[in-house]
């Protein structure tokens, strides 16, 4: 089922992304999505990493979104956040720019055997990638690795800590 549901969320932001307009029509605002129609605008403006701009954030806006490397994860559940696309569309536009590599650790809270752990928290990390690369960064960028259970970010036995362990961490190479 849960395998299910990831596909049909990858199908949806395929045709989601697959439906970027490329209208001509003020593509310096941003407002429908960049002026390649890939969410991303390659105009003059840069933002001291990769240049651009996107979805017409600010620059400052940017770089608030780039300082979110962590991703939450409801219980039981591989499906991203919306909250976290915004930050993962920042991301994903500057691997684009700079190439760079990175680690996509997945996590899970204590419940649940450590097989059925470990195998969630690649699924959640996998979730990011194919975000990711529908974003246009190359699989080749992105290695993934899951932890399960074995590495809390907060010990705990209630709600508080486990929603803090569910969780993919990005970090960079």
């Amino acid at each position: 089922m849960k395998l299910i549901k990831l596909m049909l969320l990858s199908f949806c932001m395929a045709v989601m992304v697959g439906c970027g307009s490329n209208s001509t029509t003020d593509e310096s605002s941003g407002a429908d999505g960049g002026a390649n129609g890939s969410g991303f605008d390659s105009g003059v403006g840069t933002n001291g990493v990769g240049g651009g701009t996107i979805n017409g954030l600010t620059p400052e806006e940017m770089e608030a979104l780039r300082q979110i490397t962590v991703f939450y994860f409801n219980y039981d559940s591989s499906d991203l956040q919306p909250d976290a696309m915004k930050a993962l569309d920042v991301h994903a536009h500057d691997l684009m720019q700079n190439g760079r590599h990175i680690v996509l650790q997945g996590h899970t809270d204590e419940r649940g055997t450590r097989e059925y752990n470990m195998a969630l928290g690649e699924r959640r990390a996998n979730a990011v990638k194919s975000y990711l690369t529908m974003q246009g960064v190359s699989p080749s960028q992105i290695e993934v690795v899951s932890y399960g259970k074995e590495h809390p970010a907060v010990n705990g036995h209630d709600e508080n800590a486990w929603s803090k362990n569910r969780r993919v961490e990005l970090k960079f190479q």
